[in-house]
């Protein structure tokens, strides 16, 4: 309402309450004047962050839960050496960053800075399109790309991926689609570090359930974002609970690629297991995807959810 979009804070805050969400946050471009105008609209069911979507010359990117307030300078392209001092800004802010649909095909839209000092990638805009798909090969890519850093904990520096309705009137259906945070509350720092860790996954809708963990045999056990430490050779039983999705497809890949393939019943719902081990498979993660539309011409459907993944170290 205070840049381009065509629904008031309040038509927003009663759309995220119809989606089932419990936070959203606005991020108007270039302009912090709409913080004040959420005001009386939150409440113990609904957490609003402030944010900014700052577009500069050479792609977009979020300034997501800063202090409100909080004003970040968007006239600026990537050989301009400006970029780092506003990710400092919002770091101090305490807030995240977040490169927005890094593949728009529109002019001054791709992104062009790099991910040094990113908190988090949008691979997914609104409804799944061909730019989603690239964002998503190039975010896997960059998952793999961490396991050559590996650290102290079992892995690289690596950045979780968040999803975004972006819906900026009607018909665009606000929480499609949504990021699911795993957090200890429903409060902007429980939130934010959850995003920060990778303690999430994606979805079309609040109707998709979704779970993901893999275990040892000794009852070590991690989820979403977390790290499973076991032995090289150890197997580790993964396991995906899905509900929701009609005849989808589910598919759980590692940074060797593609690993299991399963078709969902008719009702939507199913559970995948499969085992694997420290020295096969460096981290898992999931897609659940709608059937292919148009006969597919061998191309996967549309995502319904998806999840960052989970990470095996073998100590």
């Amino acid at each position: 309402m205070h840049s381009d979009g065509r629904r008031t804070p309040a038509e927003v805050a009663a759309a995220a309450r119809a989606a089932g969400l419990d936070f959203i946050a606005t991020t108007e471009h270039n302009t912090t004047s709409g913080h004040g105008a959420w005001e009386g609209l939150w409440g113990n069911d609904l957490l609003i962050l402030c944010g900014e979507e700052v577009t500069t010359r050479n792609g977009h990117y979020l300034a997501l839960g800063v202090d409100p307030g909080t004003f970040v300078d968007w006239r600026y392209r990537a050989r301009d050496d400006a970029y780092e001092r506003y990710v400092r800004r919002i770091h101090r802010a305490g807030g995240l960053v977040v490169p927005a649909h890094p593949n728009c095909p529109f002019v001054g839209c791709q992104w062009k800075f790099g991910y040094a000092g990113a908190d988090a990638v949008e691979v997914w805009n609104g409804p799944w399109t061909p730019d989603d798909e690239l964002a998503l090969a190039a975010w896997d890519n960059m998952l793999v790309e961490s396991c050559l850093r590996r650290g102290g904990d079992g892995r690289g520096r690596w950045i979780p991926a968040v999803g975004n309705s972006d819906a900026h009137r009607e018909p665009q259906a606000v929480g499609l689609p949504q990021t699911v945070v795993h957090a200890g509350d429903l409060s902007r720092a429980a939130v934010l570090e959850g995003i920060r860790a990778g303690r999430s996954w994606l979805a079309e809708s609040s109707g998709i359930g979704l779970e993901l963990s893999a275990a040892g045999p000794r009852g070590e056990h991690a989820g979403i974002g977390e790290l499973l430490r076991v032995t090289p050779d150890t197997a580790v039983a993964v396991r995906l609970e899905v509900t929701g999705v009609p005849d989808g497809t589910v598919r759980l890949l590692t940074d060797q690629g593609e690993m299991r393939s399963e078709r969902l019943p008719a009702s939507g719902t199913g559970t995948v297991l499969w085992r694997t081990t420290a020295s096969l498979a460096a981290y898992v993660r999931a897609e659940v995807r709608r059937p292919a539309q148009d006969g597919g011409a061998g191309l996967p459907g549309p995502m319904a959810a998806m999840t960052n993944p989970l990470w095996l170290e073998a100590c």
